[in-house]
């Protein structure tokens, strides 16, 4: 009970960042580019993405262990954040 009144507190505070479900199919064309989603381990391993912030991406995966740090690194990731269920946020800063 605990974790759904602390879901529902998050949620009333950041709308837009605690999503019920994911809202986007994955797709590379959809704010992530080619190297990103190689990196993730191709389109088949995507499983949604969403953005949240000018700065960070949600995506959840099939299989986290297919993440490439080092080409995520080199496709101008900033940082990667994995949580629970294969949920991954990554963080990309402000792109020009």
């Amino acid at each position: 009970m605990f974790d759904q009144l602390q879901k529902a507190f998050w949620k009333a505070l950041t709308p837009d960042l605690v999503a019920d479900t994911p809202t986007a199919a994955a797709e590379p064309s959809d704010g992530l580019s080619v190297d990103i989603v190689a990196a993730l381990g191709g389109v088949d391993n995507l499983k949604s993405q969403q953005p949240l912030a000018l700065t960070r991406v949600r995506v959840v995966l099939r299989d986290v262990s297919h993440i490439d740090q080092r080409a995520l690194s080199a496709a101008g990731v900033a940082g990667v954040m994995p949580l629970a269920d294969g949920v991954v946020h990554l963080i990309t800063g402000l792109r020009p």
